[in-house]
């Protein structure tokens, strides 16, 4: 692929990501092509449906966790405590609401073998997480990486603008009650 299709191909990941994570996953293709700075038409050649789309959004996502993952477990040996809040407040800022929104609508379909595989990847760096944050006393034993990936992504899922309104620290707040319902 050229440098200059990559770059498109990104743009349009980047932006449906940007605006699944605050509107979901049924925002029009064509808000997400203006976005990127792309034609419906050039949308469509990098992704044949929104469901190829909703997918790649769900790699990039998937990635993102990887990284931060691995980060963390690099980090647990300096500031275990630090690290797991660290942890937590990166997954948080990653909209994991984002994937949630891209995958329900098409749950029902076959997800791909390259999706399956990473969210498979993805969890068993999220439970490595969790069981360096359980040695070192930062968080209770029976929590598992598919709960704790799943309430930071019913946390972080978009709200409506009345809900933003009168609760604009929502999101901070419930990631507070969250976190210190998860020490031991």
């Amino acid at each position: 692929m050229r440098s200059d299709a990559a770059k498109r191909r990104q743009a349009i990941v980047r932006e449906a990501r940007r605006l699944f994570a605050a509107h979901g996953s049924d925002v029009a293709l064509e808000t997400i092509a203006e976005a990127a700075g792309v034609g419906i038409a050039t949308l469509y050649r990098n992704f044949e449906s929104r469901s190829a789309l909703a997918h790649e959004v769900a790699l990039a996502i998937l990635g993102d966790m990887q990284a931060a993952s691995a980060d963390a477990l690099d980090a647990f040996d300096a500031a275990p405590g630090t690290a797991w809040t660290n942890y937590v407040q990166r997954l948080v800022e990653l909209d994991l609401g984002a994937l949630s929104g891209a995958l329900t609508e098409f749950v029902a379909h076959e997800l791909p073998e390259s999706v399956r595989r990473a969210q498979e990847i993805t969890l068993a760096g999220v439970e490595d997480v969790l069981a360096s944050a359980r040695s070192a006393g930062a968080v209770r034993a029976d929590l598992g990486a598919l709960e704790l990936v799943l309430g930071i992504g019913m946390i972080t899922r978009p709200q409506p603008a009345a809900i933003r309104t009168v609760a604009p620290d929502l999101v901070p707040r419930l990631v507070s009650i969250m976190l210190a319902g998860m020490r031991p």
